[in-house]
């Protein structure tokens, strides 16, 4: 989709089921850890667990709800103890732009980061984050994944 298309696009859950899986990768010089389960009841669960020094540094529990103007991304983040950084009634939540085939671009409730979730081939997924840079969307590559068993 061109970004000059002025549809509005409505998304749906199938259009992130290429996250479902079992995934690992390093970061920050630890091990990183994540899981989608399939969509079901109109919602995409999921996790990141990273670990420094082989001990937990950061969860990241999701949950991707279907609503009437697509996906919706909720992401709660907790330290070590299971202890939240965001207050209990709030989520950092990110709403759904666009898709293609194995690819998915979601954007920040304040506008301030994007993220693209892409399935690179059947074993890889990798999300990235952008900002905006120079009134233009700069992405890096934030977490790499390998599908496990």
């Amino acid at each position: 989709m061109s970004s000059q298309a002025q549809t509005t696009v409505v998304g749906k859950l199938a259009d992130i089921s290429f996250l479902e899986g079992h995934w690992l990768g390093t970061y920050n010089g630890g091990p990183i850890e994540a899981g989608w389960t399939a969509p079901a009841g109109n919602n995409i669960m999921g996790y990141i667990r990273m670990i420094k020094d082989d001990k937990p540094a950061l969860y990241e529990v999701f949950a991707f709800e279907q609503t009437e103007k697509g996906p919706v991304a909720m992401v709660k983040h907790f330290k070590p103890g299971l202890i939240a950084l965001e207050e209990k009634a709030v989520s950092d939540r990110y709403n759904f732009i666009e898709a293609k085939k194995n690819q998915a671009l979601f954007e920040k409730d304040d506008i301030s980061v994007r993220i693209i979730y892409e399935r690179r081939s059947q074993n890889q997924l990798v999300i990235q984050r952008g900002k905006l840079e120079d009134n233009k969307w700069v992405f890096i590559d934030l977490f790499i994944f390998n599908r496990i068993p």
